[in-house]
């Protein structure tokens, strides 16, 4: 989860979001490298004393400042749609939890497991045990390393489910369902939020995954 001062982005925990993180890396470099360059350049400009009013044009330098920016596009368009299209592609998953967005709670229900359902509130004690209006009384519960299917909607008006470490952010909109995978790699706690305004209480809408080993989500399960 994120902490005062952290300026870098959260701990990836899915396949989805490292890939995110690697491309925000690469295109850093990119934009580093612009600016050093452009800096350069400046100074370079700033302490010349020679000048000439006579060049009018200079083919070869157009022809470089044109190639050089289109060759930086291509460079990063190409691996930013190939991210787009595998965070839009759709697996068969193993297991399909239906997500509704309320003002201001979620409800959530594991169809596959003798319909169990239940809704998630914040919790509003200042106990020191728990993240500020972070931590709910019910989380969801999952194993690691299988394809999960979250299928999102809302009763009311438009929410957005998101798990900045799973990198997932599905809008909950009323009478459509929109739908997600992810894939946890370790176990552990993650946190998130509602990501679109929903009303007077929209910062107290907080989601908490809960990644656990198998044995440990089929004792829940059983005795949900």
């Amino acid at each position: 989860m994120s902490t005062w001062l952290k300026l870098n982005l959260l701990d990836s925990a899915s396949p989805s979001m490292l890939n995110l993180m690697l491309f925000h890396e690469y295109s850093l470099t990119f934009i580093i490298m612009i600016l050093s360059t452009t800096f350069y350049m400046i100074m370079i400009l700033i302490k010349n004393k020679y000048y000439s009013s006579k060049i009018y044009d200079h083919q070869l330098i157009e022809s470089i400042w044109t190639l050089i920016p289109s060759m930086i596009l291509m460079l990063l368009a190409i691996p930013s749609l190939k991210i787009l299209y595998l965070l839009e592609e759709i697996y068969t998953p193993n297991l399909s939890i239906k997500i509704l967005g309320n003002q201001w709670y979620w409800s959530y229900n594991y169809g596959e497991f003798n319909n169990i359902n239940f809704d998630s509130y914040m919790i509003k004690n200042n106990n020191l045990n728990n993240f500020r209006l972070l931590d709910t009384d019910n989380n969801i519960i999952l194993p690691p390393n299988l394809i999960i299917r979250f299928i999102v909607s809302s009763t009311d008006v438009i929410h957005s489910f998101t798990i900045p470490s799973m990198g997932m952010k599905m809008d909950a909109i009323p009478g459509r369902l929109n739908q997600s995978s992810i894939f946890p790699m370790y176990l552990g706690m993650f946190y998130g939020q509602c990501s679109e305004i929903c009303g007077a209480n929209h910062s107290f809408m907080p989601i908490v995954l809960e990644i656990t080993k198998m044995n440990n989500f089929m004792t829940w399960i059983k005795t949900f």
